[in-house]
Parts: C-alpha cells; structure tokens; sequence
C-alpha cells in the first residue's frame, strides 16, 4: 500500500539501495503528469522542503539541457547522491519509479480532465518549440511519436506502468486494455493524497492540512493561454483516450466519496 516501504527493484536490477536508517523524516513521491498544475506546486513544495529538498533542484541538472525531471538514470545517480537531503521527489516519472529508490514514502499526484490536459501539452510544445509554432495543434497532435510517447491515455500510464516493463520512464510505449485501466484505477485509490487540476488550491490546502506543510499563497506558473479549437477535436481527444477519460470521471467520484 502506498505510504509503506516500496518494494524491493525487480530481480536482475542493477539499481538496488540501501534503506533508510531508522528515523528519517517521513519522505514524499509526487507522481508529476504534465500539465496538471505540477509546477505551481512544486515552487510552492520548495517553500515547504527548501529548493535542495525537493528533486528535481538547480543542482541535479538543467532542466532542458540535462532534464533531471525526465530521465530514471539521472534520479537513481543524484539519490544515490543526496538522498539524505531529499524529502520529495517530483519530476515526470511513473509511479512505479519509487521501487527503484528502495526507501519508504508518501504518494501523491494531480490528474486534470484528459482533454484539457492534452490541450494545455500541445499549447506548451508549441510556446517551447520555435520550429512548431505556427502548426495547428491538430497537426501537432496527429505527430505518431508524440502521440504514443506524450499522450494517448497518459495518466493511466503513469499509474499502471511496473518498472520491470519501464524502458523510457513516461516515455514507455504500452500497449492499452482494460487490465491497464483497472490496475491504474487501484493505484490512484491507494494512493496517500490526490488531487484535480481544477481545483488545485483545494489540494495544496489538503496537504497542508494533513501533513503540516506551509506552502504559502498561490502561483501560477508554466501556464499557456487557452485557444479556440473545434468541438470535433476534443471529441477526438476523448475517442482516442478513452481509458484517461475514464480513469479522471472515476477519480472525481472517488473524491466526492471521500470527501
């Protein structure tokens, strides 16, 4: 169950640690998906941990030249590194990531509507991206690699992936069932904390209520301007992503219900 020691890498790995010492301060693993708000929260996390406290920090890598936040190789080099400094890893990396770290933590993550998520991540490509700039998101969206590597069914990816099956973090192409969603379904229940997009202060307020954190006022940060698309497109979005659909319609349930 999450908030208990993760289990152990699968056999074979080569990234076995050692646990914690008896005492440490309780440690936390954010399951960041794109575009969900996770980087308003993880300026406010810094707040809370200090910038070193929270991994990805300025001295684990650039962010664009070196991507700290995408790549397992570079997390597993720099906690093996300061793992006594870390009290929350964030970063684009699949739930099951926190086998290979073999230390005890708390699991939270963000999820957001499947259409507004994949519409918020092609308005990003397209700000970052000097050459895609003036592609229609359409376009962008119909782009195979990307599509597989950076959207289809995204969420449930992030939460269903086993690190045994994880080739390229976020990145790891899978095929989708039913199977998949059930299993991502179990995991976001078990989950410590969870939250939605659409109301994100209402989550950094429940973190600070249950756990004791400070994060301070609210920022807005790494955020695009919507535009106008066709109805027929985000219908399409939601054909084409009918497990993420129904994994955030079951997590908004499971919130109510809890709440």
């Amino acid at each position: 169950r999450a908030g208990s020691s993760a289990p152990p890498p699968s056999p074979g790995s080569t990234h076995r640690l050692v646990p914690d010492r008896p005492g440490t301060p309780r440690r936390f693993f954010f399951v960041h998906i794109q575009k969900t708000g996770g980087i308003s929260l993880y300026m406010r996390m810094q707040r809370q941990f200090g910038r070193e406290g929270v991994y990805p920090a300025p001295s684990d890598g650039d962010p664009d030249e070196v991507a700290p936040q995408l790549f397992t190789r570079i997390l597993l080099e720099r906690w093996r590194a300061r793992r006594d400094e870390i009290r929350i890893v964030t970063g684009h990396f699949p739930l099951c990531t926190a086998e290979l770290l073999n230390a005890e933590f708390t699991f939270l993550t963000v999820l957001r509507d499947p259409v507004e998520r994949t519409l918020s991540y092609l308005r990003h490509h397209r700000v970052t991206t000097p050459k895609d700039r003036a592609t229609p998101l359409e376009e962008l969206y119909e782009d195979p690699p990307r599509f597989k590597m950076f959207i289809e069914n995204q969420m449930v990816k992030m939460l269903s992936l086993d690190a045994d099956e994880m080739t390229n973090g976020l990145m790891t192409p899978v095929d989708f069932d039913r199977g998949r969603l059930r299993k991502a379904k179990r995991a976001l229940k078990d989950l410590d904390t969870f939250g939605l997009q659409e109301d994100l202060e209402g989550f950094a307020q429940e973190l600070e209520r249950r756990y004791g954190w400070d994060l301070g006022p609210p920022v807005h940060e790494n955020a695009t301007r919507p535009t106008p698309v066709p109805d027929s497109f985000r219908a399409r979005i939601r054909e084409d992503n009918p497990l993420d659909v129904e994994l955030y319609e079951y997590a908004r349930k499971l919130l109510r219900r809890r709440s």
